[in-house]
């Protein structure tokens, strides 16, 4: 048991790894109980400049956490979702709208980030336990110790998708006896992630194996996930790594400077169709140009096997233009955001791109190594 220093708190996490910042090792997300549970986090929306965390007390903190992106990542917003569905049954507990508040904020919580498939299917999860489950617990235990499953699944699908995708970078550290040099776009570390995270998964595990590693991180524009995270978190895993403007991936891999992309998803479909961050695509497109593997690295929990194709059916959330317009950083000790183009301008800012299957080298998680394809991915979801 890990003692983060907050008063009257008790903290039910058991940290296996969880990543050192200063002389404490953290999750992004955790549980703390006591006489009023509540759920803490790491703010995002702060990094690199301040270490900061919040705390959820109720669904609406929940809900207001994803949509002003101070948690973010496909795993880790499922997660705080499913929080959310705790809350409202632990707030609504002993009273007769306990039902109807819970089914309120299941609704609420879904529209919150709709291209992220953790968020709907740990929502569902969350809720079809509370109101559906016979047993004599209350709804609110009932809650607490589903919540507590899914936190620890899915740090441990994180865990494993590492050992699949270490597999991976050994054999390419073996082919070439010199640094394997990875280019990964936004952020799918640990901080999206609860532990580990999926694309950083592989990378983590492998530097701690002393395979040597070097991290090519796209800044990745427009909220420069790469520059302010992904940088961050290698940066405190002492991991080599260089930052770079988005468009430089292809004059990397066309230079010999990239032995592999490793990306994460937010939705993939059941023929292997990937919706990552924007720009993701692109990055799919000078890898095979350029004769590079690009893997996926993802939980089966971000698999609609309900939807067949990516480029026709996923949902592309449009984001608003400030987030082009204006750009954030540090003045001095004060987070400012200052404007790069006229209002004036109309702006098209999507969160996300589908990358095809048919680019996709393979799926790494934490079931196994997949194609990107419909009877690859069904082979994860069949009992040996």
């Amino acid at each position: 048991m890990v003692n983060f220093g907050y008063s009257n708190c008790k903290l039910t996490i058991l940290l296996a790894h969880g990543m050192k910042i200063g002389d404490k090792h953290y999750r992004s997300l955790w549980l703390e109980e006591g006489e009023t549970p509540q759920i803490r986090y790491i703010d995002q929306a702060v990094l690199p400049f301040r270490f900061e965390t919040g705390t959820l007390h109720t669904p609406e903190d929940a809900l207001l956490a994803i949509t002003e992106m101070k948690v973010r990542g496909a795993p880790l917003i499922g997660a705080v979702a499913a929080g959310g569905i705790f809350l409202a049954a632990y707030r609504s507990a002993g009273k007769n709208h306990q039902e109807t508040t819970v089914r309120k904020w299941a609704g609420k919580l879904k529209q919150a980030r709709p291209t992220a498939v953790n968020l709907r299917v740990m929502v569902d999860r969350m809720a079809d336990h509370v109101l559906n489950a016979f047993s004599p617990e209350s709804p609110e235990e009932r809650a607490r110790k589903e919540y507590m499953k899914i936190l620890e699944g899915e740090t441990e699908a994180c865990r494993m998708i590492g050992l699949h995708g270490l597999e991976i970078l050994r054999d390419l550290h073996r082919k070439t006896g010199r640094t394997v040099n990875i280019l990964t776009h936004c952020n799918a570390g640990w901080l999206a992630c609860i532990d580990y995270g999926t694309a950083t998964a592989p990378i983590y595990l492998a530097h701690e194996r002393n395979i040597p590693v070097h991290v090519w991180v796209d800044e990745t524009r427009p909220r420069n996930q790469g520059a302010r995270l992904t940088a961050w978190e290698l940066q405190q895993a002492g991991i080599p790594h260089t930052v770079i403007t988005d468009n430089a991936g292809g004059h990397l891999m066309q230079k010999g400077c990239v032995d592999v992309v490793l990306v994460g998803s937010d939705c993939t479909t059941r023929n292997g169709d990937v919706a990552n961050k924007i720009g993701t695509y692109l990055k799919a497109l000078a890898a095979r140009d350029n004769g590079i593997p690009f893997y996926v690295a993802l939980p089966v929990s971000s698999i609609d096997r309900e939807m067949e194709n990516g480029v026709r059916n996923i949902p592309v959330e449009e984001r608003s233009g400030e987030e082009v317009r204006l750009i954030e950083g540090l003045d001095g000790e004060n987070l400012v955001r200052v404007s790069i183009l006229s209002e004036e301008h109309p702006v098209s800012n999507p969160g996300f791109d589908v990358t095809p299957a048919r680019l996709v080298t393979a799926l790494i998680t934490e079931r196994g190594v997949c194609e990107a394809t419909e009877g690859g991915i069904a082979s994860l979801f069949t009992d040996p």
